[in-house]
């Protein structure tokens, strides 16, 4: 092996632990092994700097603010509160009730803020009802997961595979395209949680239940704060990071990782997406709700402001014509009509965002905050990664061994074998980072193998999507880990035979549909 392989693979294999360590934001791990590369001459600069200015990078950015406008103009809230029955006698009536709708919205929407909206309205309603909100939780985040899967902008996994193949050269993906092989699994795993996860998922636990408030000091109330990327007490104990004097709060309880702490406080570490239990005024929430120090702040109640019904119609309708005109855009008499303009999501994406902030749809003012910025220093670094890994020829060497391996069996099994790596990549780190080490060798494959390439590029799209089996892999699953109290092994209950059936799905369909 050459210098430039050992390195990339040392390179990797310390990005992967510290990932998994998760020390430091993805965003900072992955820079500085792309630094580490530009160091010792296997990325250029300007390879370096390529992936600041991919089109599908600017897209992810756009689509944040598009996402934001819509959450803020209480559509989405309002549309599930129609949507929950006020009676609802079982788990199943009441899951036929939201989970198609939001897969369907998230085909559109980044996840997060879905599931940040949805999330304390279900547990509220699934209360009122008499119904476990354990049973809703992780169902709705599997549902925006299966929802993204099937359009090119449902996440940014998509966008981030859509950008690597057009840098090699290939057609990207159609607005729709994904939506072949999407759709099927969305609708086969809708039907799984329907039957699976009433049997499979917990009902209150003991320690689930709820205390009530009547001991609360005086003019302070209970709510519930989820913490973010930036909050700045991260990975220290709640002894190190006096919170009360940060935020003016009291911590009661935390729920970390399944587990509820009432004693000892002080010596809980506290992580991404932990729950605190907290007393505060009421001044917490209009101080804090839209910081992005926390995923999610409740109290029981809403706490948005009202919103005109005249902007409301607007941001559904700018988010309604920037779909219809992307996909209208890929048509071939557009293209024609149209020679000097590519009439794309980003095009169509770029116009939204705009209106939106000149109409103020979101806050103008506040735009920086609303985007997630580790997100896409994550995509950019991921596409220097990816041609790092092919200019030391490690991806390559890495395809020529999987083929090795699985001589004779064809390139169905190779790309069953892209469709494992890349999904337990994402289950360990990253779903962008997971695309991005698994794009190169793919395309090897692909080449060394002399068949067409975009069979594997959908397979990594779907498995770099595909996270169910723990709660780290995709922020979603974070939050309504907390917030249900639920443990990993639930996650590995009812995730893994959902894995299973994403995994034969792809390997049967995608092939049929985009052939070798």
């Amino acid at each position: 092996m050459t210098f430039d392989v050992v390195f990339v693979l040392l390179a990797l294999v310390g990005m992967i632990v510290a990932l998994i360590m998760d020390k430091l934001r993805p965003g900072i791990v992955l820079l500085t092994v792309v630094v580490s590369f530009l160091c010792v001459g296997i990325l250029s600069p300007q390879e370096m700097l390529e992936g600041f200015s991919n089109k599908g990078m600017i897209t992810v950015a756009m689509l944040f603010l598009v996402s934001e406008g819509i959450r803020q103009s209480g559509a989405l809230s309002e549309f599930i509160k129609k949507l929950l029955p006020q009676k609802c006698s079982s788990v199943f009536k009441g899951q036929l009730h939201i989970l198609p709708s939001v897969a369907c919205i998230s085909a559109f929407l980044n996840n997060t803020p879905v599931v940040v909206i949805f999330a304390p309205i279900i547990k509220r309603w699934a209360e009122s009802v008499h119904l476990p909100a354990t049973k809703f939780l992780i169902p709705l985040s599997y549902v925006t997961i299966l929802g993204g899967i099937c359009t090119l902008i449902g996440t940014s996994t998509n966008l981030v595979v859509h950008g690597m193949v057009l840098e090699a050269g290939y057609e990207g993906f159609s607005m729709f395209e994904l939506g072949k092989v999407g759709v099927v699994i969305a609708v086969a795993g809708i039907i799984y949680l329907f039957f699976c996860s009433g049997k499979l998922l917990p009902t209150y636990r003991e320690d689930r239940k709820e205390q009530e408030d009547e001991d609360a000091p005086n003019n302070l109330h209970k709510v519930e704060a989820v913490l973010g990327a930036r909050f700045p007490g991260l990975n220290k104990t709640l002894g190190e990071f006096n919170f009360t004097r940060h935020y003016g709060a009291i911590v009661k309880e935390v729920i970390s990782r399944g587990v509820r702490y009432h004693q000892n406080l002080d010596k809980v570490v506290l992580h991404e997406g932990d729950t605190l239990i907290l007393w505060a005024d009421d001044s917490f929430i209009p101080t804090w709700g839209e910081s992005s120090v926390f995923l999610m702040i409740a109290n029981g109640k809403d706490h948005q402001e009202p919103v005109s019904k005249k902007k409301r119609y607007l941001a559904l309708g700018l988010l309604i014509v920037m779909i219809v005109g992307a996909t209208i855009g890929e048509l071939p008499y557009v293209k024609e009509t149209f020679p000097d303009m590519q009439l794309d999501m980003f095009f169509f994406a770029s116009i939204t965002t705009i209106i939106m902030a000149w109409t103020k749809i979101f806050p103008p003012k506040k735009y920086t905050k609303y985007i997630s910025w580790d997100i896409l220093i994550t995509i950019a670094c991921a596409f220097a990664i990816s041609k790092a890994m092919e200019n030391s020829g490690f991806a390559s060497m890495i395809a020529s061994r999987i083929i090795t391996m699985a001589d004779d069996l064809g390139p169905y099994a190779l790309l069953a074998i892209i469709f494992i790596i890349t999904n337990i990549f994402t289950e360990l780190i990253t779903n962008n980072a997971a695309a991005a080490l698994s794009f190169p060798i793919a395309l090897s494959v692909a080449t060394q193998l002399n068949v067409d390439p975009m069979p594997f590029f959908v397979v990594i799209c779907v498995a770099a999507s595909a996270s169910f089996s723990s709660p780290i892999g995709y922020q979603t699953n974070l939050i309504v880990q907390s917030i249900g109290g639920y443990k990993f092994t639930d996650f590995i209950k009812i995730g893994l035979p959902l894995n299973i059936i994403t995994f034969l799905i792809s390997v049967f369909l995608i092939p049929l549909i985009w052939e070798f």
